[in-house]
């Protein structure tokens, strides 16, 4: 990933997206904003407690940081589920300026729709980015573990795949920064239904302790997903950075023990 900083906001971007002009991208940071603790500063949720105008300051200063009209952020209420909502020209801008008007229920997004920038809200969880370069096809994903035993970044590639007619070959993605396996521990209630879901898949749990508690690698499991999808490996770029690890940069609920934030991930077609 390269980091770039403007006079108020740090941004991150995919070199893999980087190099294709016709869309626009960003992971954001915590840092120049408007709100201030537990939120500081540049919180963009609506729905976890801040002050809604120095929220929506905060968008509007990612946006005109991005070249992006504030009206064309459309964002998704989140529940942490497998759910893809197919964003029509109709849907633009939902939830850019209150939460109770987003695209309801869902934690992934695609269109072929330009001047539409899906938006997903993370602190922890696995931000995904999706662009196919042949059928200007775009998509995002919020993989938290609810999500991922719902494989929702495997339903996102079959969106664009039944809905445009992408090929899996195709398709380029981004996964952004969250929880990594160094932090993310979790109980014998999760760890079973991840042995149920992924009877296979062993390598996600590390660590594993007797009273059955582990640590779980979500960026391993939404991978295996991405390429058991048909994705290539060499189209696949990881941030490899923890938000808890780096809760100066990332807001981490973990970390913040709930009370915190969020940073968004975006894209658009140009």
């Amino acid at each position: 990933m390269i980091k770039k900083k403007t006079d108020f906001v740090t941004l991150l971007f995919f070199e893999n997206l980087l190099k294709h002009q016709e869309i626009k991208h960003f992971i954001s940071t915590r840092t120049g904003g408007f709100s201030t603790l537990p939120y500081n500063s540049l919180n963009l949720g609506l729905h976890v407690g801040d002050a809604p105008e120095k929220v929506m300051k905060n968008r509007k200063r990612l946006a005109a940081t991005m070249g992006i009209p504030l009206h064309h952020l459309t964002i998704g209420q989140q529940i942490h589920s497998g759910n893809v909502a197919v964003i029509s020209e109709e849907l633009r801008g939902k939830g850019c300026g209150h939460h109770d008007e987003a695209v309801k229920d869902t934690d992934a997004m695609v269109t072929n729709v330009p001047n539409i920038c899906l938006v997903i809200l993370v602190a922890d969880c696995v931000p995904m980015l999706f662009f196919d370069p042949v059928r200007n096809v775009i998509g995002v994903a919020h993989a938290g573990w609810k999500g991922t035993l719902q494989s929702v970044a495997l339903h996102t590639v079959s969106a664009m795949e039944n809905g445009f007619g992408s090929s899996p070959h195709n398709i380029i993605v981004g996964m952004g920064p969250s929880i990594g396996p160094c932090c993310y521990e979790v109980g014998p209630e999760v760890i079973s239904q991840i042995r149920t879901i992924f009877p296979t898949s062993t390598e996600y749990i590390l660590n594993e302790s007797r009273d059955g508690k582990g640590y779980l690698d979500l960026c391993k499991a939404n991978l295996d997903q991405l390429l058991d999808a048909g994705i290539e490996r060499k189209n696949i770029e990881m941030a490899m950075k923890c938000t808890c690890h780096n809760p100066d940069v990332f807001f981490s609920y973990r970390h913040q023990q709930g009370e915190t934030g969020r940073f968004g991930a975006g894209i658009s077609i140009s």
